[in-house]
């Protein structure tokens, strides 16, 4: 089992002096995950979903990190590929270049972007999502192979060009595709890519997502020179030697992403201001419920919250089910930047070595 951190640069009510202190506490977090030997980190892309996400500019973030740290892989989950946010060549350079600098480090994750917020401020046709994303998911690896690189196709038209640099891996770093619906992990493995999931099945259905998606990878037909075999998941993380203060502000950073998730996603509504998403701590009703219900086997594989105990028994449960690595989401818009640091120890020193 892999282990990383998620990071969206989010959160509630921001203001600009809050919002730069997130950008230096996700850095200093990063930081802190390689130090204490966690596998990598992940940041998204995102543009205009206030409070939900302020990672607009990835390559800048990863590049800061890199620069900062010596082992830990470095991931985009994920570059939005759909050109009017991001031209093949453009993302080609950038995913290369940053290889190169962190010397092998780089997880590309491949993505579309499901929001009407996104599409409308970047005029993109919904219709065209899908093709967009596959045709460039296929050119950028022949960029990275072709010394003289042309295209003839659906959305682009690129003349005989020398696209360079080339990525430090060889023949390329690994290739995720973002993972909304079981569908779509069957898809990724049959393309020969990594799978970026969401953490929300029961054990069962999530062991036979797994089971299908290395079906998909044994049947593969790859966009590249290179299967990534990786069946990944993003559990609301926050492991503390307290198990109430962890399910107490790990449970509300995890409501507060859901339900700030959700007024982005699968709506036609485009908002703007405060979202609608529980700011505070769960009531204790609530909060003893969830306690109860953790790790039993009606509850869903949504989190790793807890003591380390509880923590190593929900990790235990995606082992189970086949998961390769769990991209942690610690950093939400309710939990401190104190706790989270005090997590990825936690999670270092008492989980992680059980699992390796």
């Amino acid at each position: 089992m892999r282990f990383s951190l998620f990071f969206e640069m989010q959160m509630s009510d921001p203001t600009p002096e809050k919002e730069r202190q997130t950008f230096h506490d996700c850095v200093a977090q990063a930081v802190l995950a390689d130090q204490v030997g966690f596998d990598g980190i992940w940041a998204v892309e995102h543009h205009g979903l206030r409070e939900y996400a302020h990672s607009s500019a990835p390559e800048i973030f990863l590049a800061f990190v890199a620069a900062r740290t010596k082992k830990i892989s470095i991931g985009h989950g994920v570059t939005l590929l759909p050109g009017r946010y991001n031209h093949p060549i453009r993302i080609a350079e950038r995913i290369a270049t940053l290889d190169i600098l962190s010397e092998g480090r780089v997880m590309w994750g491949t993505g579309k972007s499901g929001t009407r917020t996104e599409q409308g401020a970047f005029e993109i046709d919904p219709a065209e999502l899908e093709s967009q994303w596959l045709e460039a998911l296929r050119m950028i690896p022949r960029m990275w192979k072709d010394d003289v690189f042309s295209w003839q196709g659906k959305h682009y038209n690129v003349p005989p060009t020398q696209i360079v640099p080339k990525p430090f891996q060889d023949p390329h770093p690994p290739i995720f595709a973002a993972c909304s619906r079981p569908e779509l992990s069957v898809g990724a493995g049959e393309l020969g890519l990594g799978a970026l999931n969401l953490a929300m099945y029961r054990d069962e259905e999530l062991a036979k997502n797994v089971r299908n998606y290395r079906d998909a990878i044994a049947r593969a037909v790859p966009v590249s020179g290179r299967v990534t075999n990786r069946f990944c998941c993003n559990p609301s993380s926050l492991v503390l030697e307290d198990d109430r203060k962890a399910s107490q502000y790990g449970l509300g950073g995890a409501q507060f992403f859901l339900r700030s998730m959700m007024n982005y996603y699968g709506t036609e509504v485009r908002p703007l201001g405060r979202l609608k998403a529980p700011r505070g701590l769960p009531a204790d009703a609530h909060l003893n419920a969830f306690m109860v219900a953790r790790n039993t086997p009606e509850s869903q594989l949504s989190t790793v919250i807890g003591d380390p105990a509880c923590a190593r028994e929900s990790v235990q449960r995606f082992v189970d089910a086949g998961v390769d690595e769990l991209i942690m989401v610690m950093q939400t818009g309710t939990v401190p930047h104190e706790l989270i640091l005090e997590s990825i120890r936690t999670t270092a020193e008492k989980v992680i070595p059980y699992f390796r």
